[in-house]
């Protein structure tokens, strides 16, 4: 039989992220407090000082089968489970020997790190999926009316701060973060499974457990409180300058980076496009060889829209570049790459928000899962890739010439990242004419030919949606506009179309529409 345990509150250690473990370990040693530790990191604190025993001397099994099994053990559980008030589980802890764990300090092997490297493979993820220190988490969290649980490295000054020990309300604080923690963990596991099956569909749970990357100031409104999560912290871009972003600056930059896809078969290449967005709609987009000259075409498209927007572009921003932005307010400035010169010139900007994405993200976001809330609960969607590839014909008798073909590719990229109902007039490559969010089409093409004004004259437009009548597709010949493309499926598109051959324009029509609400 096993002797009589001790009656001092022991604490558990077993980490894969060392960080701050000896110093909280020389804490709770100084205040008498017997601790247990996995191999690795009772190496770690013997190296320190720290006289740890191994959790083998309590298990009175070695660690098996290279380590998937080294903490599951009664007695291990049993000292961080047992109700300290029932006498009935005091008498069999002292019957089977167990210890009484009050402090648990564990993290989890890295696995959401290691399926984020290039290359790693299915059996390197499999080896990263923890399972007795999720165990070890869940059952302190659990017991949190006696057991204080550390699952990371920032929640250790709690208890070297707190000599007489941490409250219950901090208890369960720290217990509601390490069930967040195992949440996500699982959640990410799940992720990268699925993500590999043949038959790849939309998840069957959604569990959106991602941790708080920063509280923000307030949300949409000064009265709303909001914060951001981010599962991969790596994701957010680098910021160089300027104020801390907001809700509606994330907003914003993220409908920014995505009107840099270029979705479109045949897009133009070896140019760069400079986008510029305000509250979430496009307000001018260009593609030149140049970046300065690219931002500058943006900026004309519409000037007063552009105030206070924010303007991101796949290219580097050079000294030119940071000219061609002159004295515009803007919020946010995004590249992936700037000079020295364009970031010193820019720095000078009071409160000019500068950052710096990955070169791949604008491509990442456009294929993620995108998701939404709506009547309390979660709409999601994603590309489906089973679904019929978009084709185009041309039913009107006239084809597009070849600088029209340019710029119905272009609107027909950009006119998808604008709220329906949304047209798009674009000429040489650069947006001439745009309009968002209105609730009839012929609206729609009669603002954004009222805004590209003489530069519809022999421009493209795009629609994201049919047009349900003739009406439509004559405003925008009225505007100027010498090539169209829209979907197809009106019961009217055979108007269309003939109003098209009655006046001489192409008209392209796609198999898909691009609604955005």
């Amino acid at each position: 039989m096993p002797g009589e345990p001790s009656s001092a509150e022991a604490a558990l250690f077993s980490v894969y992220d060392r960080r701050g473990a000896l110093e909280l370990a020389r804490a709770l040693e100084a205040r008498g407090t017997p601790i247990y530790a996995t191999g690795g990191t009772r190496a770690h604190l013997a190296e320190g000082g720290v006289n740890a025993l191994d959790l083998s001397e309590l298990t009175g099994f070695a660690s098996l089968f290279d380590g998937r099994v080294k903490t599951l053990h009664p007695r291990v559980f049993g000292g961080i489970l047992a109700d300290r008030n029932d006498p009935v589980h005091e008498a069999e802890r002292r019957e089977h020997g167990v210890p009484r764990i009050g402090t648990v300090v564990v993290n989890l092997y890295p696995f959401e790190s290691t399926v984020a490297k290039a290359g790693a493979t299915l059996q390197e993820a499999i080896e990263q999926i923890d399972i007795g220190g999720v165990a070890l988490i869940r059952a302190a969290a659990k017991n949190f009316a006696h057991v204080t649980v550390l699952v990371d490295p920032s929640q250790y000054p709690l208890v070297v701060g707190a000599p007489s020990g941490v409250t219950l309300e901090t208890r369960r604080q720290l217990a509601t973060r390490a069930f967040e923690r195992t949440a996500e963990y699982d959640s990410a596991i799940a992720r990268y499974l699925e993500a590999g099956l043949v038959a790849n569909d939309l998840p069957g749970s959604l569990a959106l457990t991602i941790p708080i990357a920063t509280a923000l100031r307030y949300g949409e409104n000064p009265q709303s409180r909001a914060a951001f999560y981010l599962s991969r912290t790596d994701r957010l871009p680098e910021q160089l300058g300027g104020k801390a972003l907001s809700y509606n600056n994330m907003l914003d930059l993220d409908a920014t980076l995505r009107l840099l896809v270029r979705e479109v078969a045949g897009a133009a290449s070896g140019v760069i496009r400079a986008a510029i967005v305000k509250h979430t709609v496009p307000c001018g987009i260009a593609e030149r060889p140049s970046a300065a000259e690219a931002v500058r075409l943006a900026l004309d498209t519409d000037r007063v829209s552009a105030f206070g927007g924010i303007v991101a572009l796949d290219g580097t921003v050079d000294l030119a570049t940071a000219e061609a932005l002159g004295d515009v307010f803007l919020e946010i400035v995004a590249a992936p790459e700037f000079d020295a010169a364009a970031l010193a010139r820019l720095k000078g900007k009071k409160n000019l928000r500068i950052l710096r994405y990955e070169r791949q993200l604008p491509e990442r976001l456009a294929r993620e899962l995108r998701v939404r809330s709506a009547l309390g609960g979660v709409l999601a969607e994603d590309d489906d890739p089973k679904a019929a590839p978009e084709t185009w014909r041309v039913p009107s008798q006239r084809q597009p010439s070849g600088d029209e073909w340019r710029d119905l590719r272009f609107a027909w990229d950009v006119v998808r990242h604008v709220k329906s109902n949304g047209v798009v007039i674009v000429r040489d490559g650069v947006t001439r004419g745009i309009c968002a969010g209105q609730t009839n089409r012929v609206s729609a093409v009669l603002i954004a030919g009222e805004r590209a004004g003489e530069f519809a004259r022999g421009a493209a437009c795009a629609s994201d949606g049919f047009f349900p009548f003739a009406d439509g597709l004559e405003a925008a010949i009225a505007a100027g506009c010498t090539a169209v493309i829209a979907p197809e499926g009106s019961i009217r598109d055979a108007e269309v179309v003939a109003a098209a051959d009655a006046r001489g324009i192409a008209l392209v029509f796609s198999t898909h529409r691009y609604f955005l609400h």
